[in-house]
C-alpha cells in the first residue's frame, strides 16, 4: 500500500515466529505478535526532507563521510544522522512509530528463521549493500535480489535501523509471549541490520545492537511500522509518474564488465584488482589509488595500488562508449493514480473526483464497475502502475482499492463532500484539508510528495522516472569500488579499547568475539 510520505508500506500477518539465536542476549523463543503494517524501504531523504517542510521534524545532523541530506542525487538514500527522537517523531508524523525489536525481526527472518531476509546463503555485494562493497550508502530499493520472504528490502546492509524498545541484554529471557515492547526504561534504544561497513559474519538478522538515544550517524536510519492505519484524505497534488513496465533501456550494446576479484597486501602496500572487459576504457578517480593494467590467462584486469598504511576506498570507472543504459523516456505516456487527472504541460496530477453513477461510456479508466444493491455504480481502482493511490490498498473480496480500515464505501476519487468529511481522518500535519476540493493541501512551507524511492523527476518526461542504480556513471559506464587494506604494523588501539558490539563492528578492521564479550583486530598484525 502506497503510504502518505510517499513509501510502501508492506502487511506482516499476525502470528508465530522464532526470535533469537541463542546470542548472549538473544536466546531462541516464540514469539506471537499482531498483524502490522512495516515500511517497504527504509526512510529516504526526500521522505524525510517532506516531514522538515512540514515543520514536524527537525533537520538530520550532517554526519561526516554520509550523504549530503539536501543533495538531490542522494534523495533516495536512506537519511542518516538522526536520533531516536527524531526517527520517532517522524514515524508519529505518519500515524506509525519505530517497530519493536520483535516486529522488526520477524520482518527480516520471515516465519522460517532465516538467518539473513534472503534466506540463509552467505551474503554477497549482490544481495547488500555491505563490508564496503560499495564504500557508501546507496539506493534504498538498489537490493531486490536481497529482498526479505515478505518483500521488504535493505533489511541488511547500507545503514543500521533504530527500533523502539530500550535495550537490555536479559530482556528476551522474561519477555512476554505475544507481543513484546521492550523494557520500560534504560539507558539504551535497540538498534537492528547492519550498514555499509558491516562484516560478513555480523550481517545475521538476529543480532542485537544499541546506542544513546542522543547519538546519531552516518550509518544509523530508521523505518516505520503503522500499526492501525487511518485513511487520510487524498492530496489535491501529486507529481506524474512512468510505470516502470514502460520504460525501455537500450540494449544496442552491454555495459563493460568492472568487477572486484581480489584485495592483497605485498610489502605493506594494499592492492586491489579489477577485472574489466577488453573492449573498455577505464580511469582511476580521485589521486588515491594506482592502476596498472595486464592480462593474464586470456582476463584483462586492472591491478590497483592504494595509499600506503591506511584502509581506503577508491573508485575506478570502465566504460564502453557505445553504450547507453539510461532508461528511454521519450516516448512514454505519464500517468496519475486513479482519482487524478493529469496536466501534461506541468506533470502535475489534480485529485478530481467523479460522480458514482457511470457514464454513457461507463466509468473511466482507473475506475471498475460494481453492483451495489441492483445499482452500478464506479469504485477506484488499480492505476496504469497496476496499484491503488495512496492511502489505498486492493481488495480481492471487494473488487476495488479501499482504504486500510477495510472501509469499502469511504469516497476516495467519488464526488461526495459529505461523505468525505465522516471518513477521511483529516491530513497530515503541515496540510489542511479543502472541504471544496475534497482533499489535503500543502500549509506555508510544506511540499506535496515527492517522487517514489528509485525514481526522479525528470524534466522531459514531466513526471517521476526509474533512476538507476548507482552501480552505473553516466552512459555506458559503470563504477567499481576498489578497497584497498592497510597493510603495515596494526597496533591495536583502534579495536580493544571499543567495549560495546555496535562501536566495535561499525570498524571494518574489528570482529567482535561474543564468548569473550571484546573487540579485537580481524586480521592482527
Amino acid at each position: 500500500m502506497k503510504w502518505i510520505d510517499g513509501s510502501t508500506l508492506i502487511y506482516i500477518p499476525a502470528g508465530d515466529f522464532s526470535m533469537g539465536d541463542n546470542g548472549f542476549d538473544a536466546p531462541t523463543h516464540t514469539v506471537s505478535l499482531d498483524a502490522y503494517w512495516l515500511q517497504q524501504t527504509k526512510v529516504t531523504n526526500r521522505m524525510y526532507d517532506q516531514c522538515v517542510k512540514a515543520g514536524v521534524c527537525t533537520p538530520p545532523s550532517q554526519e561526516l563521510g554520509g550523504p549530503v541530506f539536501t543533495n538531490p542525487s542522494f534523495a533516495s538514500h536512506p537519511v542518516v544522522g538522526v536520533t531516536w527522537d527524531q526517527a520517532q517523531a517522524y514515524c508519529g508524523w505518519i500515524q506509525g512509530s519505530l517497530p519493536t525489536e520483535a516486529q522488526w525481526e520477524k520482518a527480516a527472518r520471515g516465519l522460517n528463521g532465516n538467518a539473513y531476509p534472503w534466506g540463509n546463503s552467505a551474503p554477497s555485494c549482490n544481495l547488500l549493500n555491505f563490508a564496503n562493497c560499495y564504500g557508501r550508502t546507496t539506493n534504498v530499493n538498489a537490493y531486490k535480489d536481497g529482498a526479505s520472504a515478505f518483500g521488504l528490502l535493505d533489511m541488511a546492509g547500507n545503514v543500521f535501523e533504530w527500533v523502539g524498545d530500550w535495550y537490555d541484554a536479559n530482556y528476551y529471557r522474561q519477555s512476554p509471549a505475544e507481543n513484546p515492547a521492550g523494557p520500560q526504561t534504560g539507558q539504551y534504544k535497540g538498534i537492528r541490520g547492519s550498514s555499509f561497513e558491516t562484516a560478513d559474519e555480523q550481517i545475521p538478522s538476529a543480532i542485537r545492537r544499541y546506542n544513546e538515544p542522543t547519538d546519531s550517524g552516518r550509518d544509523i536510519g530508521f523505518r516505520c511500522v503503522v500499526n492501525n492505519p487511518q485513511p487520510f484524505a487524498p492530496y489535491c497534488q501529486l507529481s506524474a509518474q512512468v510505470p516502470a513496465a514502460q520504460t525501455v533501456t537500450s540494449n544496442s550494446c552491454a555495459l563493460p564488465e568492472a568487477v572486484v576479484v581480489d584485495r592483497y597486501c605485498t610489502q605493506g602496500d594494499g592492492y586491489g584488482v579489477v577485472q574489466i572487459s577488453f573492449d573498455a576504457t577505464w580511469e582511476e578517480r580521485g589521486t588515491r589509488i594506482q592502476c596498472e593494467e595486464r592480462v593474464e590467462g586470456g582476463i584483462r584486469q586492472l591491478v590497483c595500488k592504494g595509499p600506503r598504511g591506511i584502509e581506503s576506498t577508491n573508485e575506478v570507472v570502465v566504460c564502453n562508449p557505445a553504450c547507453t543504459n539510461q532508461p528511454d523516456v521519450s516516448d512514454v505516456n505519464p500517468a496519475c493514480d486513479s482519482g487524478y487527472a493529469l496536466d501534461p504541460d506541468t506533470g502535475v496530477c489534480s485529485y478530481s473526483p467523479i460522480l458514482a453513477e457511470p457514464g454513457v461510456g461507463g466509468c473511466p479508466a482507473g475506475y471498475v464497475t460494481l453492483n451495489r444493491g441492483g445499482q452500478q455504480v464506479c469504485a477506484v481502482g488499480p492505476g496504469a502502475d497496476n496499484a491503488c493511490p495512496i492511502g489505498l490498498y486492493f481488495d480481492d473480496l471487494a473488487g476495488m482499492c479501499v482504504p486500510p480500515n477495510g472501509e469499502v464505501n469511504a469516497p476516495f476519487g467519488i464526488d461526495n463532500p459529505t461523505l468525505a468529511s465522516q471518513t477521511y481522518a483529516g491530513c497530515a500535519a503541515g496540510y489542511n484539508y479543502n472541504e471544496s476540493f475534497q482533499c489535503c493541501q500543502p500549509a506555508t512551507g510544506a511540499v506535496n510528495p515527492g517522487c517514489a524511492p528509485g525514481y526522479t523527476f525528470d524534466l522531459n518526461a514531466q513526471a517521476c522516472v526509474p533512476v538507476l542504480e548507482e552501480a552505473l556513471d553516466g552512459t555506458g559506464c559503470v563504477v567499481a569500488r576498489v578497497n584497498t587494506v592497510k597493510c603495515a604494523e596494526l597496533v591495536d588501539r583502534l579495536c580493544a579499547p571499543q567495549l560495546t558490539e555496535a562501536h566495535c563492528v561499525a570498524r571494518l578492521e574489528c570482529r567482535w568475539v561474543e564468548k569473550e564479550d571484546r573487540c579485537e583486530l580481524r586480521n592482527p598484525p
